[in-house]
Formats: C-alpha cells, structure tokens, sequence
C-alpha cells in the first residue's frame, strides 16, 4: 500500500466496540484494555489487552489484531515465506537486527507499563526470528510507524483492507448488530 493508515489515539473501549470485537473474532473480548489503533473505516482493528487474563492466566500479547480483512491478507503474505525471508534478513543484516530488538524491547516496555510478565517473552518471535506478522502489524498500527520494522515493511506489503469498508458494523449497545455486507472475511 502506499500509505499506510493513519497513527490512532489509544482509546477507552466503548460498547459498539466490544460489539464489533465480538463480531471480528466471534467470541467476547478477554483482558481488553484499550483500542489501541482503528481501522480508518471507524472500527477497531488492534486492540490492547491485559498482560493477564482475568483468571490470572498470562496473556503476553499485548496487541492483538481483531480485523479480519486484515489478518486474512497477513495470512497471505505468511503463507508466501515472508516471515522465512525476514528472518534470514535479520540475521545477515546487523541494522535491521538493531532495530528489530529495539521494536522488542518497546513492546516489552509498553507491557511492563501495565503489568511486568518476569520471564515472559515479548510476542511474535521477536527479537531474534519472525513468527507472527499479525503480532508485528498490530505492533505496528499500535504504536505508530519507525517502531517496528518488519511490522512496518508487513503494512508496506498489505493491500487497504478497509477499501470495501467496515468488516462489521455493530449496533449501539442497546441494539443488535448485523455483520456488514460480505461480513467477517
């Protein structure tokens, strides 16, 4: 994509984002602490999560992309090779290296602003490999572009997942929602 979306305020989720939420991912939300970035079509599409569950489970993944258009399309790019390509770039390219454990140890030092998860990783193979670009995208969206690279270089290669529009549209709290046309991809 030529542009990528626009940088978004962290905000406190509201009903009709709970709803869409549940509407992504076909479930309720667990440890929602933020909308940590929106979709330019209005709905959330990273959120930021507790760095542990409510029962007390960990959960170190602290953003998590709920857009189905979006993740479908990272799932694309995974099934190419281009977690394989990066991370055989990282280890010949000690630049990128660098600033790849620097979007790690950003990741971990938002988590630890919330709760610090002693000895648990950061997510989506950071520092060393890439495992996850959903991990690395959502990082991305969420803290905005320069932080993460291949995160950034993911969004560069994504399509506008939001060009059709919402992947859901949820009614107000008080109503029921309908999927929007074509619904969760």
């Amino acid at each position: 994509m030529e542009t990528p979306p626009p940088t978004t305020p962290h905000t406190e989720p509201t009903d009709a984002d709970v709803e869409a939420f549940k509407q992504q991912l076909g479930r309720p939300p667990r440890g929602l602490r933020a909308i940590a970035h929106r979709c330019p079509c209005g709905q959330p599409d990273v959120v930021e999560t507790a760095p542990r569950l409510p029962d007390g489970t960990p959960f170190p993944t602290t953003y998590y992309l709920t857009c189905p258009r979006a993740a479908s399309a990272i799932g694309t790019l995974e099934a190419n090779g281009v977690m394989k390509e990066m991370t055989e770039r990282l280890a010949t390219d000690p630049e990128l290296a660098a600033a790849y454990r620097a979007a790690h140890e950003d990741y971990i030092r938002r988590r630890d602003e919330i709760e610090v998860l002693e000895g648990f990783p950061s997510a989506g193979g950071m520092p060393d490999r890439v495992k996850c670009l959903h991990v690395l995208v959502a990082h991305s969206l969420a803290a905005g572009p320069g932080v993460n690279p291949l995160g950034d270089e993911a969004i560069a290669m994504l399509p506008e997942w939001w060009a059709k529009g919402p992947c859901v549209t949820p009614a107000d709290a008080a109503g029921s929602a309908e999927p929007a046309e074509g619904g969760a991809e």
